[in-house]
């Protein structure tokens, strides 16, 4: 350690201090330099040659072992570097200064050691504490992409039905270079280890998942930028967060190919299935071939105390989506002051440009299966409450709960929600803007639905909720795509003990709402301007008309 009353070492570190500020393009000399306490460790006095060349990994690897005897910092100054690999250590920093450029060996043998359980990847930790990543230069995974006829998707696919329906091709893409999906090695695996911190740098064409972390605790992950391809990247997606707790992603920019967030509690072959909670992501920006944010299928045990604010996701094919297949539960989530911009994107990309996605399946329905005996029920998802975003989209918004699994305390408020359509993608399959089913106390708070072009014809209303128990819909405007189809803008049918209070009926609009269901009761309609419209409301002919009343509304005249 530096000794305050040593003039030699006081004199080594504020030489060291005026090279850092000066803007020195090598942070630090040799391995004896020494910082706050801590040796920093050159990788060059180990035997790198900074050539791309040159395999770098053992004298990497040396650099670490040395450090993580008493702790210390592994620095990467300019240069290139090829390597399988690296285990990281405890107490240990890894520093690629500006200029370095840290890629991951193209030969699959160079990541051989971690292939049983999915983990391989470049950097590589498990166990340890009081890690970083950090500085301003680059990690670059090479992946590659070819591509030939799709595979893997089963025909009752969706989009690949509809692809074939109108004769269009069904190639996509496929990594290159290793023989099987779960070989492909991460930028990052890190797993059962706390106090990470991950910044500043460049992480680039990851073979799988950039960053995955297992049974991580008081991660800080600030100021990244993680690129993969958005035509190409298959399962590639940015930051993978499963079965962890107080994680804090900030600051940072991801345009990758799948998922640029993943939440998730549970992979078996990685370990227990712990709560993954207390997570916080803010002033991000993201863009994806698939969702910015998803709350994945695999979720088998808890997902809670999540905060998603402040951020941009654009040029994506979904925004958020929460997806439950393996019985898992959902909980208090916020989302907050998002611009969502979204379009579709190839027909093997999940999503369909659409904003929201919430589904709840068993595991045989998600797999399009006969039921199977012993497999979990469906999951649930409650109280979240998602509120000031504008979106703009192509594709229907659809938050659904299961049958058995109604949603629970889901709230929308204060949502500008812009539709348009792309004629050049045969997979459109968009009808009405927001659709809400299966759920219980379900709030609807300020929410306006516009049209734009281009135009669809099978678009319809504005607004449908469906198989409600308990809903709250104040503040709505908005019409239907078609009002002159006496398309109502929006439709409640089966909807049970709901107040729909202060909404506006926009000029032009022909059936303003809709009541259906032979199980609709107490719908209360009040403080509505309704004069815009020919027909403010109108019931089906099962419905009840005791089940409506309808008190202080400004009607048209008559």
């Amino acid at each position: 350690m530096i000794n305050r009353f040593d003039p030699k070492k006081l004199f080594a570190s504020a030489i060291l201090l005026t090279f850092v500020l000066i803007g020195s393009t090598r942070l630090y000399a040799t391995s004896t330099t020494v910082v706050r306490g801590k040796v920093v460790y050159n990788v060059e006095d180990f035997g790198a040659t900074g050539n791309k060349a040159d395999n770098a990994q053992s004298a990497i690897q040396k650099a670490l072992d040395t450090a993580g005897v008493k702790g210390g910092t592994v620095y990467l100054p300019p240069g290139d570097y090829t390597s399988g690999t690296l285990h990281l250590r405890s107490h240990v920093s890894l520093y690629i200064e500006a200029g370095a450029t840290l890629y991951a060996s193209e030969k699959p043998s160079d990541f051989a050691e971690n292939k049983p359980k999915s983990k391989g990847a470049l950097l590589f930790g498990e166990k340890l504490e009081d890690v970083s990543i950090e500085g301003r230069g680059t990690v670059d995974g090479q992946q590659k992409y070819f591509w030939e006829d799709d595979t893997l998707e089963s025909t009752r696919w969706p989009h690949k039905m509809m692809q074939m329906k109108m004769g269009g091709s069904t190639r996509r893409s496929y990594p290159a270079g290793f023989p099987k999906q779960e070989d492909y090695p991460h930028l990052i695996w890190l797993g059962d280890s706390t106090n990470v911190r991950i910044t500043g740098l460049s992480f680039l064409h990851s073979p799988s998942w950039s960053f995955a972390l297992f049974n991580c605790s008081r991660v800080v992950v600030d100021g990244v930028y993680i690129y993969t391809s958005l035509k190409e990247a298959v399962w590639a997606d940015g930051i993978d967060i499963v079965s962890c707790h107080d994680i804090s992603i900030s600051n940072s920019t991801i345009e990758t190919g799948d998922d640029c967030i993943a939440i998730v509690c549970g992979i078996p072959e990685w370990g227990p299935d712990y709560p993954t909670e207390n997570i916080t992501i803010t002033n991000c920006r993201f863009s994806s071939a698939s969702a910015g944010i998803k709350f994945t299928e695999g979720n088998s045990r808890l997902v809670q105390h999540v905060v998603i604010t402040n951020c941009a996701i654009f040029n994506c094919n979904r925004g958020i989506t929460f997806q439950i297949a393996t019985g898992g539960t959902v909980r208090d989530v916020v989302i907050s002051n998002l611009t969502i911009d979204l379009q579709r994107r190839d027909w093997f990309w999940a999503g369909d440009a659409n904003a929201f996605n919430f589904r709840i399946n068993r595991p045989s329905e998600w797999n399009n299966e006969a039921p199977k005996a012993g497999e979990p029920g469906p999951g649930m998802i409650k109280d979240v409450i998602i509120h000031d975003i504008i979106v703009h989209c192509q594709g229907t918004s659809r938050i659904e709960g299961h049958p058995e699994r109604p949603l629970e305390g889901i709230t929308f408020e204060n949502i500008k929600y812009f539709i348009s359509s792309d004629p050049t993608k045969p997979f459109d399959m968009a009808t009405s803007a927001l659709i809400f089913r299966r759920a219980k106390n379900l709030k609807l708070r300020n929410i306006e639905v516009y049209w734009e072009k281009p135009a669809s014809n099978k678009w319809e209303s504005a607004l449908v909720v469906e198989d409600v128990d308990g809903l709250q819909l104040s503040g709505f405007t908005g019409n239907a795509a078609w009002p002159d189809q006496n398309i109502p803008a929006v439709f409640l049918n089966n909807v049970k003990n709901a107040n729909v209070d202060d909404s506006v009926a926009s000029a032009g609009t022909n059936v303003f709402l809709k009541i259906g269901g032979a199980n609709t009761q107490d719908i209360h309609l009040f403080g509505n301007d309704f004069h815009q419209a020919k027909v403010p409301y109108l019931l089906d002919p099962g419905v009840k008309p005791a089940s409506v009343t309808v008190l202080d509304n400004f009607m048209p005249a008559k």
